[in-house]
């Protein structure tokens, strides 16, 4: 936003890179698996949903102040788990006090998509729930085991294109780097087979790092995880993009999150040619042997 919400986040609160402009309303508290190896974001967090009425009070405090947003997003790590009256209730206040709104974002996980009905998601669509961020991580069902994610391979495509029939514009993110140089390979082909099944409207990378208290970190130390070097990232980068298959005339492409060494963006396929051979150029220009420095702050 322009400037500083007038409500009291539970910290730590993650957005993605897009939305960066939107109102940003804590409707649950953490991430309800909360479990995968590599992630500490919620991990200082117990699970819940917040009750409507707080819901409500960040709300109104924020339009009482003269807000006016024309994004909202709802945290935490995955929002779209929450009953249905909580976020349609959340909704329909959203757009009575904020009728500029032109649309409401969340993350999701697969496990929350499938929970809810056709109807009901597209009961949320009608009401500007627009879209959905879906933490794919990996194609491969050994990669998505390893690093407990708690879904399958068939898990993520039938979610992806069950919210996508539902009305949802799908925002699909997934990991380089996450499957070590033992499974690299599988990931890379896995990922591009399911980001050419479920045609996400938009689709970005994450780099993975080793982050100090995380199982992953721990399966690193232990030997039991080789982690990539900057050139095999890139490696994954390119044959991802260079495998996938969109039928959309227009994919949004984004490798712009701060955990990326080389930020690269477009539109899919019709750029496809263009970003291959940029990472051609980065792949010959990366030494060998050498590991990304993690960013300050994720």
């Amino acid at each position: 936003m322009f400037f500083e919400p007038p409500i009291a986040y539970e910290p730590p609160v993650y957005r993605p890179p897009s939305e960066w402009r939107s109102l940003l309303i804590q409707v649950t508290i953490g991430c309800s698996n909360n479990k995968c190896t590599y992630c500490d974001m919620y991990r200082s967090k117990t699970y819940r949903v917040r009750p409507i009425e707080k819901i409500k009070e960040d709300l109104d405090k924020c339009a009482a102040s003269g807000m006016n947003p024309d994004k909202i997003f709802l945290c935490d790590g995955d929002a779209l788990g929450a009953p249905m009256e909580v976020l349609e209730e959340t909704l329909d206040h959203i757009n009575k006090i904020f009728p500029n709104n032109r649309r409401v974002g969340i993350y999701a996980t697969a496990e929350n998509i499938l929970e809810k009905s056709e109807a009901e998601l597209k009961t949320l669509a009608s009401k500007k729930l627009d879209i959905a961020y879906l933490g794919l991580e990996s194609g491969d069902d050994k990669v998505l085991h390893m690093i407990v994610k708690g879904n399958t391979a068939l898990d993520m495509k039938t979610a992806s294109l069950k919210i996508k029939d539902c009305g949802f514009k799908l925002s699909t993110i997934a990991m380089l780097g996450v499957g070590g140089k033992k499974y690299s390979r599988q990931h890379v082909e896995n990922t591009a087979k399911m980001l050419s099944a479920t045609n996400p409207q938009f689709f970005s990378f994450l780099t993975t790092f080793s982050v100090p208290g995380t199982p992953y970190h721990t399966m690193i130390e232990r030997g039991l995880i080789e982690p990539l070097t900057s050139k095999e990232l890139l490696i994954e980068m390119h044959d991802i993009l260079e495998l996938s298959s969109f039928d959309l005339n227009q994919v949004i492409f984004r490798a712009n999150h701060v955990s990326n060494a080389n930020p690269l963006g477009g539109n899919l396929p019709r750029d496809k040619d263009e970003i291959l051979k940029t990472i051609k150029h980065w792949i010959a220009g990366t030494p060998e042997g050498v590991y990304p420095k993690a960013p300050a702050r994720m």
